[in-house]
């Protein structure tokens, strides 16, 4: 009888984490950033039917890149995770650390344990409230295809291309921008992404925002109109 290949631990990881990162890099960025009135996500997006950036909970939205199927269904996790957790307790108890926690260990889990990773890498935003207490401060969270999760101030990428855009808003970012300067730094941003003379039309960017001072659910998605009378010159 021949005997099994043999793979050691580290080289498994390893091969699994080039895995996820290949799948994911394919993928096109999301950017998130914090503007004076609230937290900015947006996507280049074709697609009008699959949508990459969704609403969570009263003050949390969701933002995925990589395979589709896979980042669709931990959506949908983390909204039932929610539901469930403000009809226990209270709907200001619902935070998006919390949510991004069950995420790490969920994705971590499958990472460790199953042969195929997870090929996504996720945002969880929550903006803050001033009106209820230990709430007044933006969260936005960062989880990798292995489960490694990390906090970000100001703002936050996902999916290629990565740190090229990190280094472009590192020197751009400035703190309290409003909602038009926002929208157009996270268009460049994403538009480097792309090699060559590259301008993306507001028809493919899927743009979502948590308002501070909305009444009730804060999560609003941006219509294309509606971006093209913010960008106009």
């Amino acid at each position: 009888m021949s005997m099994p290949f043999y793979v050691s631990p580290e080289q498994l990881m390893q091969d699994k984490a080039e895995y996820a990162r290949k799948g994911i890099a394919r993928g096109k960025s999301i950017v998130s950033l914090e503007y004076a009135d609230g937290i900015l996500l947006m996507a280049e997006n074709p697609s009008s039917s699959l949508s990459k950036i969704g609403e969570i909970y009263d003050r949390l939205a969701f933002a995925g890149v990589g395979k589709f199927a896979e980042f669709d269904q931990l959506r949908k996790v983390g909204v039932r995770y929610a539901d469930v957790k403000g009809y226990q307790y209270s709907r200001d108890d619902v935070r998006g650390k919390a949510l991004a926690n069950a995420y790490s260990q969920a994705i971590g889990e499958i990472f460790t344990r199953e042969w195929k990773p997870l090929e996504v890498e996720l945002i969880v935003a929550e903006v803050g409230d001033d009106r209820l207490a230990g709430h007044e401060k933006n969260a936005i969270y960062r989880v990798q295809f292995d489960g490694s999760i990390s906090d970000h101030t100001g703002y936050c990428v996902i999916g290629g291309g990565v740190d090229s855009l990190l280094s472009y808003l590192s020197t751009n970012y400035k703190p309290g921008l409003p909602l038009g300067e926002a929208l157009r730094l996270g268009k460049a941003a994403l538009e480097r992404a792309v090699n060559g003379d590259f301008r993306l039309d507001v028809q493919n960017l899927e743009v979502g925002v948590l308002e501070r001072q909305r009444a009730g659910r804060k999560f609003r998605r941006l219509s294309a109109d509606e971006l093209r009378g913010i960008l106009a010159p």
